[in-house]
């Protein structure tokens, strides 16, 4: 079985948390998700956050903490194990969003108590709570 590690970053402003919802027709399409990604060889979940967050969202932000990690089987059934970190993000400047319409179509500010109604999946609920 192999190994794939992931880190998403959970950035509040003004007391909400920006969530990105995936275009439908790619993996998991229509569903939200906290922007993130794939760890690359020889790069720190840390930094591959903070790409990621800029790649999918425009937004240049720094890591302030971790909420945690989870570990999964891998939802389509290759012999693979998932293990993802979540990040607490912080930005400088606020700008506005500017999605990568290859991968997302939506973004939201939300709070914890509105992002329940949200389709996430669990490690994305697991980083909601305080």
């Amino acid at each position: 079985m192999t190994d794939k590690y992931l880190a998403y970053g959970r950035l509040i402003r003004d007391g909400k948390i920006l969530f990105i919802r995936r275009r439908p027709g790619s993996f998991l399409g229509g569903h939200w998700e906290l922007p993130g990604g794939t760890v690359e060889p020889g790069e720190r979940p840390a930094e591959t956050v903070v790409r990621e967050f800029a790649e999918e969202t425009g937004l240049t932000v720094r890591v302030t903490g971790e909420r945690g990690a989870r570990s999964w089987d891998d939802v389509t059934g290759k012999p693979m194990r998932i293990h993802a970190t979540v990040y607490t993000l912080a930005e400088d400047e606020p700008r506005d969003v500017v999605l990568d319409p290859e991968e997302h179509d939506a973004h939201l500010w939300y709070t914890r108590e509105e992002a329940v109604a949200l389709d996430l999946a669990e490690h994305f609920r697991h980083a909601l709570k305080d």
